[in-house]
């Protein structure tokens, strides 16, 4: 089986989001998924497995399985291609229905489900956890909770209580504000320690969530997005009804294969 591991949301190695990607020879059990996810300690590993019309994908953390990943499927895309992989557009079966891919330049675009959020309160130890004294709005989807803070500087100053986030019963928490340079409309961060990963470098999924929320403050539905982290990546994003359009590039830093 090829394994490759793959920073998402960047052209640089060693920058944007690590997946591992996993192509399989066989329909494998989630627990044995699951070791080798733990095994590679990313935030994500994806396991493919070739069908008559695309691709079934699963992802897992080192702890669980995920519903939707977006850097894991950027990565999926970015292998795929590089194991020569004919077709231009590609399909994947997931347990958030149906995803593609599509190469665009030098870019990779995701087709991904919109995940609005909706105006929820804040249990105490969320905000306590974060360090956020005064959010500007706090709100909940399927997900994550999502808090946006007044500044780019705040999002970046964050030193989240992780073993107090851990024990909040939601994948993650996405902290964004607008950003301070016009390089980019709006900035993020991914805290989701609950799921196995303190932090995640680059998060796509987040960004389903994102793209409605910054539609409606901002009044346009195309947006340059930086997530900062410390390895920090770049994500194009556009809001088309219940679509939203994530932009990576990507690149291959390890492959080899997987012993049965």
């Amino acid at each position: 089986m090829r394994l490759y591991q793959i920073d998402a949301f960047t052209s640089e190695p060693f920058r944007g989001n690590p997946a591992a990607v996993c192509i399989l020879d066989k329909v494998r059990t989630a627990e044995w998924m699951q070791r080798v996810a733990a095994e590679m300690n990313l935030s994500e590993t994806a396991f493919l497995l070739r069908r008559d019309d695309g691709f079934a994908l699963r992802w897992f953390t080192p702890t669980v399985e995920v519903d939707l990943c977006g850097h894991a499927t950027l990565a999926s895309a970015h292998a795929l291609w590089q194991e020569r992989e004919p077709e231009a557009i590609l399909q994947f079966h997931t347990h958030s229905g149906l995803l593609t891919a599509k190469r665009d330049g030098d870019w990779i675009e995701l087709d991904f489900p919109s995940k609005p959020e909706e105006r929820a309160d804040a249990p105490p130890e969320l905000l306590e956890s974060l360090g956020v004294a005064n959010p500007v709005y706090v709100g909940r989807n399927k997900f994550d909770y999502i808090v946006e803070v007044d500044s780019e500087e705040t999002v970046r100053a964050l030193t989240p209580d992780h073993a107090r986030l851990r024990h909040i019963p939601v994948r993650g928490v996405i902290v964004t504000s607008r950003a301070s340079s016009n390089d980019f409309d709006f900035v993020s961060r991914f805290f989701a320690p609950g799921s196995g990963v303190d932090e995640d470098p680059v998060t796509g999924s987040a960004h389903c969530c994102l793209a409605p929320f910054w539609a409606s403050r901002l009044g346009k539905n195309e947006f340059n997005a930086y997530q900062a982290s410390p390895r920090g990546g770049i994500v194009r994003v556009r809001l088309e009804g219940d679509r939203v359009k994530l932009g990576g590039r990507a690149v291959t830093v390890l492959r080899g294969d997987l012993l049965p």
